[in-house]
């Protein structure tokens, strides 16, 4: 049972590791602010248009910096989420050999 166990947790790790390595992104007026996020939700790049940055007064870049960074660790959860689950069903299914069960 603690072969499973830290089974598991050798697999949390490796899927945390893995999240590190994927981008997702998050953009705003057609790409004029765009977010870059690994799915384990951290920033790692803000790229906004020069033109619009030009055009754009503060309280309107702040809004669309805050919706570009939503959308961006939104994407993360999602990503995050979906490993988690597949993680979770490859554990289970190997559980149930601890249960009797096939």
């Amino acid at each position: 049972m603690f072969d499973k166990l830290f089974a598991a947790q050798q697999k949390a790790e490796e899927i945390k590791k893995r999240l590190d390595t994927i981008s997702v992104f998050g953009e705003v007026e057609n790409g004029a602010i765009k977010i870059t996020a690994t799915a384990n939700k951290a920033i790692t790049a803000v790229a906004i248009d020069e033109g619009f940055l030009k055009t754009a007064d503060k309280e309107e870049l702040e809004e669309l910096l805050l919706t570009a960074i939503n959308k961006a660790l939104a994407s993360a959860e999602q990503v995050s989420a979906t490993e988690m689950q597949a993680a979770t069903n490859d554990m289970l299914g190997g559980l149930g050999g601890m249960f009797g069960q096939q």
